[in-house]
């Protein structure tokens, strides 16, 4: 039994394909955690996902940002983007069913047996993990609920930029949101900023990456964090978080990590598919 952590796929199947062909993922007896992305600004939106669900309880993927943005697209609460590439998807005979099951996905995983847990972008630094699991669970609340067309209407923005306990309603829904699935840099107060997708090198000094923001509360002996989002970043590891989005959807790569084996095992296939970024 092995496990495997891979990084944003962005509908990018054949490669998804290819990796799991390399590493001899046995569906029966491994186990697979996705960073989410599974979807948006890749050819094979649908595909991807049916191919993924079809691997039953061996696959697990949090929800990523462009996934939330197409489940709003869906529910007639988001406009669809000209490189959204989520039209095959949207079309399909079976879209109920496939984003019905993509809705259920959770924002954070603690892995079982495994000293991980798995997210789409990172953690805000006021939060522990075990914090962050249940504001995780707060929002999946929201997003499995009859009333999810309500959840999307007022997703979109970047208000509330700093965590507060006191947060209620929507503005609380939404900075879980856009922490779990957007965040890269943390202002000096510990807030969230969304206008820099770039490497840390490149950033301007009032901002920090996440995991290194003032007072983070990581904790590599509670869970090493495994997320993806940041191709800019790459695959990175550092105290408490292993970074793996490489960017297969620019033309990059499509990491994955083995985890239950010390140190962790990493692989890469180099990805055809080239988009220009943004």
């Amino acid at each position: 039994m092995a496990d495997y952590a891979i990084g944003d796929i962005h509908a990018c199947l054949d490669p998804l394909q290819r990796l799991l062909e390399r590493l001899r993922f046995d569906p029966g007896s491994d186990r697979l955690w996705l960073t989410g992305d599974l979807v948006g600004r890749g050819p094979e939106p649908a595909a991807t996902l049916r191919f993924i669900r079809q691997l039953g309880a061996a696959a697990e993927s949090v929800l990523g940002n462009h996934d939330i943005h197409c489940l709003a697209v869906a529910a007639g609460q988001g406009r669809l983007r000209a490189n959204d590439q989520l039209e095959t998807l949207l079309q399909a005979d079976d879209r109920d069913e496939l984003l019905t099951w993509l809705r259920q996905r959770p924002l954070m995983v603690d892995l079982p047996d495994l000293p991980y847990a798995l997210v789409h972008a990172g953690i805000p630094p006021q939060w522990s993990i075990d914090q962050a699991l249940a504001h995780a669970a707060e929002a999946e609340a929201a997003l499995r609920g009859d009333d999810y067309g309500a959840f999307f209407k007022h997703l979109y923005g970047n208000k509330p930029r700093r965590w507060d306990d006191g947060l209620e309603g929507w503005d609380r829904l939404r900075f879980i949101i856009n922490a779990f699935t957007r965040m890269r840099f943390c202002t000096d107060d510990g807030g969230l900023e969304f206008a820099h997708n770039g490497p840390p090198e490149q950033a301007p000094d009032t901002l920090t990456p996440w995991y290194a923001a003032t007072g983070n509360r990581l904790d590599p002996q509670r869970a090493t964090l495994i997320t993806g989002h940041w191709s800019r970043l790459g695959c990175r590891t550092g105290n408490g978080f292993i970074a793996l989005d490489t960017g297969c959807l620019w033309g990059g790569q499509l990491t994955a990590v083995r985890i239950d084996t010390q140190p962790p095992v990493f692989s890469q296939l180099d990805c055809p598919t080239t988009r220009l970024p943004g």
